[in-house]
């Protein structure tokens, strides 16, 4: 009998654990300490999948030739300004997290999350992203200030949590999920590895 994968989750992030635990997987968390730099030339979704693969091949790198799936993933936002995509990561500070909910202030932008899974047995690995729109309404500047103040947008792609205070700001999501937004496409996710072979319930 084929002996089953072994899954790790390359992030640190406690939103990505609690997405993939509520599913029902079973998995290691494995933090990737790869830097999120990227060609600004290229497009968001591509950006993401880069970032994804970067993290995931970063872990796998030590597992060569055992039965292990390890999953990377990056959730970045973009919002047109001026005509162009401006990609937000994770502000660094206070003035940037408040700036980034300035700009998306009224807008509709995409979040965009790329998953990686790697199959450290074969050296092979899958990567897609899925890509949500979502409709902020306008903030007033004792919103943003009052968000800012609170330390939410910390450690948060374009500085702001839909799934903590952050969805009073947010009027319509369309064409990927809630989930996608919190940091991981779900269905997405197990779909990729169970067509790398892991057995999911």
């Amino acid at each position: 009998m084929t002996e089953p994968f072994r899954i790790i989750l390359a992030s640190a992030s406690p939103r990505r654990h609690a997405l993939l635990r509520e599913a029902g997987v079973e998995f290691e968390i494995v933090e990737s300490c790869v830097e999120e730099d990227f060609d600004p030339s290229l497009a968001p979704e591509a950006v993401a999948c880069e970032l994804a693969a970067r993290k995931a091949l970063h872990v796998a790198s030590g597992l060569s030739g055992q039965r292990v799936l390890v999953i990377g993933a990056d959730t970045i936002v973009a919002v047109d300004v001026a005509g162009a995509a401006r990609i937000l990561g994770k502000p660094e500070s206070e003035v940037e997290a408040a700036e980034m909910l300035r700009m998306l202030s009224s807008s509709r932008h995409r979040v965009i999350t790329g998953v990686s899974v790697v199959d450290c047995s074969r050296g092979s690995h899958e990567t897609a992203f899925e890509r949500t729109w979502v409709t902020m309404r306008v903030l007033t500047p004792n919103e943003v200030e009052g968000y800012v103040a609170s330390g939410e947008w910390r450690g948060k792609a374009g500085g702001y949590a839909i799934q903590e205070n952050a969805d009073k700001f947010v009027t319509q999501l369309e064409e990927g999920g809630f989930d996608n937004v919190v940091g991981l496409p779900v269905e997405r996710t197990l779909s990729m590895l169970r067509a790398q072979g892991a057995l999911l319930a």
